[in-house]
């Protein structure tokens, strides 16, 4: 019989978990490993809450494992190093994002790209090399090995900065990848949400021309006023649309609902690439005609590797860019959940793990 999440390591965790797909998140108690010689042990103090969350709580993409302890946004400070551990020291403000292993000898690995790696271990929900399940950020505790930590800066907010772990890195890596991240280019970035909002600060810190283009004309001061936008295009009003046509050298789609790519592809000049980086649980449809006849490409992106993602922290602390955020106590969980399901946040929930979790352990 197998153990007790509670017995199953030498060090007691707790946090807040879903025991199944209602997503109801409640108080949990778990257990984490030792420390080993390559890994970090950090006192979290804040954890960002993504879609992804909400999605693997529910169980919509059909993968869950209960009872999950949500939560790949993690930062702290490091309370605990292994002998072999280089990189940080105790003290040092740390965090940790969708991935905690990988199996370090593939193509992926090798060049930095361990989110693409085929046996890739996620932050939580996944079973690590020991055959456990892991746990994410939810939590008062995290332990990773050394690979998987990132370094903060002393200058960046650590509450507005956890979101960077996945929403920032999502934006950042296929502006790199795709060769959007310079001067001069026009960006698209489709939905102003959690994702969206960061990548309309990283695209405008590259000296992109940016485009918020969303279905909700609510969203139009904040994308210009606040986030600093070049220009808002209100999707359903065809006459914007239309005289948008080909003007777009790359377009960030953040949407997770189901919704038509062709209106955006028909946005992009020739040679223009449409990235795909939200999750939609049904297939979409994809018109082949347009593609062909300006060589445009639809593509995709994860987060990024480590090594990236440590890139993209230190870019973020030159610029100054971090999430908006909403900070809240870990007894309001499961209202969050609600309210993010309804796109009620700007733009980006973040728990205050440091100062409300321990309270809720009875």
């Amino acid at each position: 019989m197998s153990k007790a999440p509670e017995e199953q390591h030498p060090v007691k965790a707790f946090g807040w978990a879903a025991k199944d797909s209602s997503g109801l998140l409640s108080p949990f108690k778990f257990s984490r490993r030792a420390t080993g010689d390559k890994d970090v042990r950090f006192k979290v103090l804040y954890c960002g809450i993504c879609h992804a969350d909400l999605h693997k709580t529910k169980n919509e993409w059909g993968s869950s494992k209960y009872p999950i302890v949500p939560g790949h946004e993690i930062v702290g400070e490091v309370t605990e190093v292994g002998n072999e551990v280089m990189k940080v020291k105790v003290g040092d403000k740390v965090g940790v994002g969708c991935v905690v292993g990988a199996c370090h000898s593939c193509e992926n690995c090798n060049n930095d790209l361990e989110i693409y790696c085929p046996q890739t271990i996620m932050t939580y929900n996944g079973i690590y090399h020991d055959g456990t399940i892991t746990y994410g950020g939810f939590s008062d505790t995290m332990v990773a090995n050394e690979r998987y930590i990132l370094r903060f800066p002393e200058n960046i907010p650590l509450d507005a900065s956890a979101p960077l772990l996945c929403a920032g890195i999502t934006l950042y890596s296929p502006l790199k990848y795709y060769g959007l991240a310079e001067p001069g280019k026009h960006i698209g970035i489709v939905g102003l949400g959690g994702l969206g909002h960061v990548g309309v600060k990283f695209a405008k810190a590259f000296g992109a021309k940016v485009t918020v283009i969303s279905t909700s004309t609510n969203k139009k001061d904040d994308a210009l006023e606040h986030l600093g936008a070049d220009s808002f295009l209100h999707s359903r009003d065809q006459e914007q649309m239309q005289a948008a046509q080909g003007t777009f050298d790359g377009i960030l789609d953040t949407v997770s609902a189901v919704h038509s790519i062709m209106p955006l592809i028909g946005l992009l000049k020739s040679h223009g690439k449409l990235v795909m980086l939200g999750a939609p649980a049904e297939p979409l449809e994809l018109p082949v005609f347009p593609l062909l006849m300006g060589r445009k490409m639809v593509a995709g992106s994860a987060t990024g590797g480590l090594k990236e993602t440590q890139e993209m922290i230190d870019f973020a602390a030159k610029h100054n860019i971090t999430a908006d955020i909403e900070l809240i106590p870990t007894d309001y969980l499961n209202k969050a959940m609600e309210r993010l399901a309804k796109g009620d946040v700007r733009y980006r929930f973040v728990i205050d793990i440091g100062n409300s979790l321990a309270s809720t352990n009875h």
